[in-house]
This record gives C-alpha cells, structure tokens and sequence, in this order.
C-alpha cells in the first residue's frame, strides 16, 4: 500500500487579500499603506486580519481600530466579511480538484489535499508545489505549502513550521517532508501547530513545554490526567499513529481523467476537441474492465480560479464516445471561459456493467436496435429539457386504480418499484381515460346495490341505458395501520393512515347517448350511518 501523502496551503492574507482585490497586502513595509480588516464588538470596531505591514508597525488583531490608527495614521481599514470569505475558500477548493478530488477546507485560511498517487502528473512533488504557487501568485493569493504524510502534520508544518514553502526559486528541501520522517520534521514546531484550546496550550507553557517534540519523551499517562486524551489524540493523528482521514468535499468519481494545456484555451472548438480526447479515454477504460457511465461530469478549471461544470445523464450505461459528445455538446454552448481554461476533467460519478456489443463490419460502429435508438433519443431528450419533462406511464401492484399507474423514468431500472411489462387484468374492463382524481357526481339508484339510472357530472344530467357490476375494490390494509399519524402531512397519495378507506363498488354505464362511463359508490348503506357518495373515475371510449 502507498504512503499516503498530504499537501498543507496556508494562506495567512487570504481575506486581506480578498477585500483589497491584489497581492499588494502581502507585500513589504513602505510598498503600500499598512491594510487590515476589522469587525464590530459591542460597538468598538476591533482588528481581525491584518497584512504583513501592519504586522512589522506592531498592529496585531485584537485591538481597536482607533488604537492603530493612533499609531499609524494612513492605516486602511475595511470591515470584514468572515461568511463570504468562507464562501471564497470554498470555491478556492473547489478550483484546487485540478489536482486531487481529495480536497478539504481548514477555514478560515487553508486547504488540505491528499496527493498520493496524484503527484507523478505534475512531474513529482516538487513541481507540483511549485505549480500551486505560481497559480495561486496569479490569482493574487500569497501562500506557505509543505508536504507531510499526515494531514496534521503537513497543516503544523505550513502554520507553523519555520522551513514552509513560500517562493517557488527557494529549495524545497524542508518544506517537504521525506516519507517516514514525520516525527523528526515535527520535533521544532510549536505546539499551536497542533490546534490545541488556549487552556491546554497555556497550562503547556506553563510546565516548559513550547515544542511539539517536548511531547515525545512525557510519560503519555501524566499528560492524560493533567490535559485529557484529547492533547494525545491529535498528537498521534499528526504523527501518523491514529488514521486522520480528510471528508473531501464532493464525493470521489470511481472514474476520471483529466487534461492540461500549456496555453489556455478559450474557443469552443478547441474545447469540444478536448472533450472529445477525454471521452476517448475514459470509455476506453470503461470497455476494458465492462462497465459503462450513466452520469458524467466535465470541470473546467479557469486560469482566474474559477471552475464551470457541466452534466449529463444517460438513461442506460453507455460507452459511446460520440454520443457521450453529442450530449456534452448542448451543455457547453455559452460556457463562460473567463481569461482561459487551463485544465479540464472528466468524471463518470456512476457507472454500472455493460456488456460487450457486436461492432458493424462496413461501418465500423457499433449496431443500434430499435431500443438502443430509442435510448440515444431519451438520452438527448432528458439532458436537454431535464428529467422531469421525460417520462413514460407505468404499472404498479396496486388495485385501487388511481395508484395503479404512475409517471416513471423513460428505462426503468431494478429497484424503482414499477414495472415495465405489467398490464391491467385481463379480466377486468377499465376505461381509456382515467381522471387524475376521482370527481364528485349525484347519482340515483333504485335500491342500494344496484347501479345508478341517472346521475349529474358537471352540471349535465346522464340517464343511463345499460349497466353492468358492481366491481368491489377493497382498501389496502397496509396504507391504514399507522397508529398515530399527523393529519397536516400527508401529500403523498401512498401514505398511511389511521382511518381505512371506505368499500368501492364500480359499475360501467352507459348513457342514452351511447357514452360510457366508470362510476363507483363509496362506501356502503348502513343504518345511522351516512349515506355513501358517488364518483365518476373514468371514461370508455
């Protein structure tokens, strides 16, 4: 199994940055006026960022507004925006995916990605680190990365770490860590590296403890009653002695592939060009181990930090790269390109097992049957009006007629409670057109059991001709054993309730004008009891 390996970005005057709009709050003393950012507590604006300027005049966050620019007075200070600037990292994390899809967020400054196995298609860690930085210099964000073999480790070497890496000319020596040297890069960083509450840390610094290594040699038992298992728990999580698995932020494609370009490319032509190099790959992959792709996802990775994405779907698994195309193409008209794309991925987020298909000799594609035409056709259909124009009518095991049939995908699929192939009962007459929900008439009938000879829909009067019934459809039993159901939500029309639903007796009629009908009587008659109602359901044609 490979080391795992875990890159740290810290960016100290991430939200100076941001509310300043360029790297100019990241530079030196005398370059710019000191900038900072503050917030309001109980009334007194109080500094919370600050840049490096502000920092060598001595002005720390904490203290007041007003107390800084006693000392400075070409102090420029903005209010802060914690929320948006959270928004921002998140965003800023969602752009970092070029690299890994194992990206997380440490707000309110920093991302950790898991780079094992990632780092060869960079040219080596390395190069790799030096393109995080060049890229976030760009987009005008100054940054400290090291590279550990443990998350915490890697985010205590970058925060707090005195070899992290800053500039992309100096050696990288220091600032990443050899595999299996994790204890020795960590032994000379403080202990706030570690996250630790300000009680712990104060009560540490109290007994001379002030390095992450003076924790090595403490007999483990003493350091648990005095500061609790939680000091040794992320001291183990750092030194690699506990798993300190990282929650990525979207969940991880079973498969993907990626391009990079050494320009950035912004015509649509060269994008549906690279598509297209993508498709081919990713279904080549696909045909090798029999599987294809039911949901696939193109990133588009912005030279100004910015990612588009697109989607499609597909009603079975499929690997036909020209037709994967095809639906990509819609979706990718307008795209906004910014200042140009400088990496695009392809992920298929799901994918099922598909079987080999019979290639055409003369044409070299693959044959298409009826179904699969029609497939290609609900495929284009979905991805352009969405899933819930595309739809087709279905059965389902139920005798009441209104939940018998429902709207279902376009393929159905094991497991979505439908069927495909199912059919009224062959000896059971139902109407052509059934009414979404049953509709109110009054109706006369002779004596209780026989059919109506006359009945009032709509305001027109049908006397009836002929009848025949009645069919007797009884309630579902499971849809009445809640015990205790709550009356104001029930919308869905399978939910269960506590009243069972009256008896109904259809019976097929027909007018003096030749129209047929489905009528039912709810309910039945009983002394002291309310007299059942009539419904029209349906029509014969």
């Amino acid at each position: 199994m490979p080391v795992r390996r875990y890159l740290a970005i810290f960016m100290p005057y991430f939200a100076v940055e941001r509310a300043y709009g360029d790297s100019g709050a990241s530079g030196t003393a005398g370059q710019a006026p000191p900038r900072v950012l503050y917030v309001m507590e109980r009334g007194v604006a109080r500094l919370y960022r600050v840049d490096p300027a502000a920092a060598l005049c001595g002005i720390a966050p904490g203290e007041s507004v007003a107390d800084a620019r006693a000392r400075i007075p070409e102090l420029a200070a903005r209010p802060a925006d914690p929320v948006d600037d959270a928004r921002a990292l998140d965003r800023l994390a969602d752009w970092c995916g070029r690299y890994s899809p194992w990206v997380a967020a440490r707000p309110p400054e920093g991302l950790v990605i898991d780079v094992t196995g990632c780092t060869h298609l960079f040219g080596g860690e390395v190069a790799l680190g030096r393109d995080v930085l060049h890229r976030l210099a760009d987009i005008g964000h100054d940054a400290r990365l090291t590279m550990a073999d443990t998350p915490g480790a890697a985010w205590a070497l970058a925060t707090h770490g005195a070899n992290a890496w800053s500039d992309p000319a100096r050696p990288v020596a220091e600032a990443i860590v050899p595999p299996g040297e994790t204890a020795a890069a960590l032994g000379p960083v403080d202990l706030a590296g570690l996250g630790l509450e300000s009680r712990t840390l104060e009560g540490l610094h109290r007994l001379g403890l002030r390095r992450i290594g003076d924790l090595y040699v403490m007999p483990r038992a003493a350091l648990v009653r005095r500061f609790g298992q939680g000091l040794l728990d992320r001291l183990d999580r750092a030194l690699g002695r506990h798993d300190d698995p990282i929650s990525p932020r979207r969940p991880v494609p079973p498969r993907l592939v990626r391009m990079a370009f050494a320009e950035p490319i912004g015509r649509t032509e060269d994008v549906q060009a690279a598509l297209e190099r993508l498709l081919d790959g990713l279904c080549a992959g696909l045909e090798r181990d029999g599987q294809g792709a039911r949901r696939l996802e193109i990133a588009f990775y912005r030279i100004d930090g910015g990612v588009e994405r697109r989607t499609i779907g597909t009603a079975r698994a499929s690997r036909d790269p020209r037709h994967l195309a095809r639906l990509f193409a819609d979706s990718i008209d307008g795209l906004d390109v910014g200042f140009g794309i400088e990496a695009m991925v392809l992920s298929a987020g799901q994918v099922d097992a598909l079987q080999p298909v019979q290639r055409d000799l003369h044409e070299g594609s693959a044959q298409r049957t009826g179904g699969e035409a029609l497939d290609v056709l609900v495929d284009r259909l979905i991805n352009r009006l969405g899933s819930a124009a595309v739809w087709c009518p279905a059965m389902r095991e139920s005798h009441v007629p209104e939940r018998s049939a429902v709207r279902a995908p376009p393929v159905l699929r094991p497991g979505d409670g439908v069927s495909g192939t199912a059919s009224w009962p062959p000896d059971r007459m139902r109407p052509v057109r059934l009414l979404a929900m049953p509709e109110p008439v009054e109706a006369i009938a002779p004596i209780p059991d026989d059919p109506p000879v006359m009945f009032r829909w709509r305001g027109d009067v049908h006397r009836v001709r002929h009848a025949d019934g009645p069919e007797r459809i009884e309630p579902e039993w499971w849809r009445c054993s809640n015990p205790d159901p709550d009356p104001d939500s029930d919308p869905d029309p399978d939910a269960v309730r506590d009243k069972p639903e009256p008896v109904r007796d259809y019976y097929r009629v027909e007018d003096q004008e030749g129209r047929r009908y489905w009528l039912f009587r709810q309910g039945l008659y009983a002394p002291d009891a309310p007299a059942p109602a009539w419904f029209l359901h349906g029509m014969f044609a």
